[in-house]
């Protein structure tokens, strides 16, 4: 919910972001080159199970890379320029209130039904819909939105309760369910009901997810065709969670396709494999504002934050080889590119965190400890199992600076299925670190502000008033030219320690036997497989 490409967090991005929505730079990519061959399988490794395969109602970058196979967006977005671009729809316009799509002839489902405009309106109304509690409603669909299809004129319009400056970025992320799958949502569980290039053929849940292509599609992204020589003819998704594992199978030639983070990345580098490669937010800190835990306190979150040195953090997770973060929608090509953290970013200050606990009335004790009331202030640590060793690492540099102003925190790593299932579900949890990747400020909205998980995605039950009425102001300017008052909304938040936004990183992609691209998410239409 891309919450993107990239496997890092949630991923809520544009075309995933085309697959978080974010753009790969063509000289970019490394060891390519060769003989491209038609046809064979292409199986490439994922860190954690997507868990329920609905695609609308799911927030996990898991979820959102299987989803790219078998489902389609209305449009798409250069991964270069960052231009709206074809897909589903071949024409539109967006204008005030008011967005208009004229959808390409011929589409079809993977069961042949036809798609139309009805068709699109009804999954656009379904997002919409409060009720349906879809991640995707204030992400890629603006809240009050209502959608209707002309059958006979091809076109499907939507209308918004208020202007939305990136209503077309958020409509190439959201992807569009077919007629069976929309009249009975469980049979999506293990199956898919799409108009995408392949069709889910196989599901061993853990395991495994098998794909066969499509013959026939030729309304992909910017009008990608599965006719394209060197697409395989079948993809299989295997879960790997073991980072080190999944460079062995790169290096032995079991695996197309794996994203390595830690240091077997530098192994597969020196073998020469091909790197495509996204920027990514890598280190984003989110406390648990709810109330009753120990970090619904503002004096606790400032404490807590100001107890870091995130440049060290920066460091140990990236293993050097990231650097600070910038702003929250971090994916490349960005729609508002910019710095909204380092000025806003409270400062590593042991002794002033210290302070602030005694503010609190956290109190600390002969053995080191801090209580209040006879309850000691122990938090509930979870960060993302998919960020190598570098995660592990900076996780107990962490534990150990808090440790060194009175708090005992439990760090416990969780793949992505179990941590979106905590922090959404209303879980047991203090503070955690998840990245939630997009290339516009907008996506993020109602994860950073309105109803609280599990009534709403705003999983950290943020309440900002100041980023709220910033907000509001910043929506009301077309396009680009709000991008400064979408950044001073990101200061609001950061600056009252309400998201603690501390490294970026390279995410990189590898590839044996076969090339790609990998704008956010991997593009299906975009892989190539080469002869050995």
């Amino acid at each position: 919910m891309k919450l993107t490409a990239t496997a890092l967090g949630l991923c809520v991005t544009t075309a995933l972001l085309a697959g978080c929505g974010g753009s790969d730079d063509p000289d970019s990519p490394k060891g390519g080159g060769g003989e491209v061959v038609d046809g064979g399988t292409f199986t490439m490794s994922l860190a954690s199970d997507p868990g329920n395969l609905d695609p609308q109602m799911g927030a996990g970058s898991g979820l959102f890379a299987v989803t790219q196979f078998a489902y389609d967006a209305l449009v798409s977005v250069n991964a270069e320029t960052g231009a709206i671009e074809s897909a589903l729809a071949t024409e539109w316009t967006a204008e005030g209130t008011q967005v208009d799509l004229t959808l390409a002839e011929g589409i079809t489902c993977a069961d042949g039904t036809e798609v139309t405009p009805t068709l699109v309106a009804d999954n656009l109304n379904f997002v919409a819909d409060p009720k349906n509690q879809s991640p995707f409603l204030g992400t890629f669909i603006p809240v009050g939105a209502k959608a209707t299809g002309d059958d006979a004129a091809g076109t499907v319009s939507l209308a918004l309760e208020a202007p939305a400056p990136f209503v077309l970025n958020g409509l190439a992320s959201l992807p569009i369910v077919c007629p069976s799958g929309l009249d009975d949502r469980t049979s999506l569980a293990q199956a898919t009901s799409g108009t995408g290039p392949y069709e889910l053929t196989e599901a061993a849940p853990g395991e495994s997810y098998t794909y066969q292509i499509r013959d026939n599609y030729t309304w992909g992204p910017n009008g990608a065709s599965t006719a394209t020589e060197g697409m395989p003819d079948t993809v299989v998704i295997k879960i790997t969670e073991n980072e080190t594992t999944a460079a062995n199978l790169l290096l032995s030639g079991e695996l197309n396709a794996a994203q390595v983070l830690g240091p077997d990345a530098k192994r597969l580098e020196a073998a020469g494999l091909y790197a495509a490669e996204t920027p990514a937010l890598i280190g984003e800190q989110w406390y648990n504002q709810a109330e009753g835990r120990p970090t619904s306190d503002p004096l606790v979150r400032m404490a807590l934050t100001q107890a870091l040195d995130r440049d060290e953090l920066q460091k140990v997770l990236t293993s050097g080889a990231g650097g600070p973060a910038t702003t929250l929608a971090a994916i490349e090509p960005t729609t508002c590119p910019g710095d909204s953290v380092s000025g806003s970013s409270p400062a590593f200050d042991p002794d002033a965190a210290a302070d602030l606990l005694d503010q609190a009335g956290w109190n600390l004790g002969d053995d080191g400890t801090r209580s209040k009331d006879g309850t000691p202030l122990e938090l509930v640590f979870l960060y993302q199992n998919n960020t190598g060793t570098g995660g592990a690492a900076a996780s107990e540099l962490a534990v150990q600076q808090w440790k060194e102003i009175g708090v005992q925190a439990t760090a416990s790593a969780q793949n992505e299925t179990s941590l979106t299932s905590t922090i959404f579900g209303g879980g047991d949890w203090d503070v955690t670190w998840v990245s939630l990747n997009v290339n516009a400020p907008d996506q993020l909205v109602p994860f950073l502000s309105g109803p609280a998980a599990p009534n709403g995605t705003n999983f950290g039950a943020i309440d900002n008033a100041d980023y709220s009425a910033a907000v509001e102001e910043a929506s009301a300017i077309l396009g680009v030219e709000g991008c400064d008052k979408w950044l001073e909304a990101e200061s609001l938040l950061i600056e009252n320690a309400d998201i603690v936004p501390f490294a970026n990183t390279i995410v990189t992609t590898f590839g044996s036997g076969a090339e790609f691209e990998t704008p956010g998410n991997l593009v299906p239409t975009s892989i190539r497989m080469m002869a050995k």
